[in-house]
């Protein structure tokens, strides 16, 4: 789990003490709470992410604040795609799927208009095309 010193952990703990809200360099933004099992490890995580809605389900971002390579959760997902996210107050049941490529470049091209430092993010990542993870309501 991740320890309350850290950048992350901190974020969490304001996620929780405030209903899924936070402030700082995330007031504004949608941030849901990712729940994900260590694709080598099993370790159980969590990471607070930005999401955008999309049809019935959630997109999360591979951004990695621009870095050359994919994040840990990323991985994760791929690997176990059967999870579970906090949104507000709510923990929900999910199945995450990498968007298709059309569909990616749908959702991501509205994600850079909503919020234009994933464009700066998509400059600095490059080569590498951010994945766009899609969050389905588990059946």
């Amino acid at each position: 789990m991740t320890e309350p010193t850290d950048f992350n952990g901190k974020i969490i703990a304001e996620f929780r003490a405030n209903g899924g809200k936070v402030g700082g360099p995330f007031a504004g933004s949608n941030i849901l709470l990712l729940h994900h099992t260590g694709a080598r490890t099993g370790t159980e995580r969590v990471t607070p992410l930005a999401y955008q809605a999309v049809g019935e389900g959630l997109a999360i971002f591979g951004s990695k604040a621009g870095a050359p390579d994919n994040p840990a959760w990323y991985h994760n997902v791929v690997a176990h795609p059967d999870t579970s996210i906090e949104v507000g107050t709510e923990t929900v049941s999910v199945t995450a799927r990498v968007a298709e490529p059309a569909e990616r470049e749908v959702i991501w091209t509205k994600q850079k208009e909503l919020f234009p430092g994933f464009e700066e993010y998509e400059v600095t990542a490059a080569p590498r095309t951010i994945p766009v993870v899609v969050l389905d309501p588990a059946k």
